[in-house]
């Protein structure tokens, strides 16, 4: 039986009432709740403050560079499509940083699951704006206030055709468990874009602040396989704030269309090394 002593890390660094400290917690009951034991888990990090998060856990880590977690987490699946493997990142090293690269994860439709820590500034870098910061938001890199159009990830990606979308609030433990769940379980690609406040350099978008307008959109008679009514329940944001999954949709991910390895793990597979010598002198 699996529990949430094996996940068990080491101390945090975090600051005290982090919004991490709730992803943190709601990742370990997914996984303790699905049966799955830390050397089936892979998460894969970049920079920044949501990057430490595998730090603080027991299970497979690689810790890499700013915005370059998924092009990681793409090899690791396909080298062992077996293995659960997760991203994880802030707003800025996702959506700024590794925007291109989440771009092209989503057109794979891979099997990995992306947890972004959404705290609408950059908060180890001591309070920048990031991509999804709102207009007129005071900062130290805009002191009048930040003047682009914020990013919508929800509608980005589903506007990319991602196979699975969802929102969810790290106030909110339970409903962000079962998210992680639903993804975890989902064929292929799957964003999870989570409200995550930073106590510290976002006094704008608190732990209050999402209370009073975060709503569940299983609450009613939402259809998430309708792809319309997804982007348009994505346009909303201010004083109604949904959180869910938005859209999910079953076909094929990208480790299941490569029959050499069906049967047998890539990483399971003996390979001569007179097949390296092979390719090299063929590509050199």
């Amino acid at each position: 039986m699996v529990t949430l002593k094996d996940y068990q890390g080491g101390e945090t660094a975090w600051c005290p009432g982090c919004g991490n400290f709730g992803i943190l917690t709601a990742v370990k009951k997914a996984l303790v709740e699905l049966e799955i034991s830390p050397h089936e888990v892979l998460m894969v990090s970049g920079i920044g403050q949501a990057g430490k998060l595998p730090h603080y856990m027991k299970c497979n880590l690689f810790n890499g560079l700013h915005g370059r977690t998924l092009p990681v987490a793409t090899a690791a699946k396909l080298a062992n499509h077996r293995l659960h493997v997760f991203a994880v990142g802030g707003d800025g090293d996702g959506y700024g940083e590794g925007g291109n690269h989440l771009i092209h994860t989503i057109r794979r439709n891979i099997g990995v699951k992306y947890l972004v820590h959404n705290n609408q500034i950059y908060g180890l870098t001591k309070g920048q704006a990031s991509p999804t910061s709102d207009l007129g938001f005071v900062t130290k890199s805009t002191p009048r206030g930040v003047v682009s159009t914020p990013l919508n990830p929800i509608a980005l990606a589903l506007a990319l055709g991602a196979s699975f979308v969802a929102r969810s609030f790290s106030g909110d433990v339970p409903h962000l468990v079962q998210m992680i769940k639903e993804a975890v379980n989902h064929r292929g690609f799957a964003l999870i874009d989570i409200l995550q406040p930073c106590v510290i350099f976002n006094h704008l978008n608190t732990f209050s602040w999402y209370r009073e307008r975060v709503y569940k959109l299983g609450e009613g008679d939402y259809d998430a396989t309708d792809g319309l009514a997804a982007f348009k329940k994505a346009q909303e944001w201010g004083e109604r704030i949904p959180i869910g999954v938005f859209y999910k949709e079953e076909r094929p991910a990208l480790e299941e269309l490569f029959p050499a390895i069906e049967d047998v793990p890539l990483v399971k597979q003996k390979i001569e090394s007179r097949q390296f010598e092979k390719l090299i002198e063929e590509f050199m």
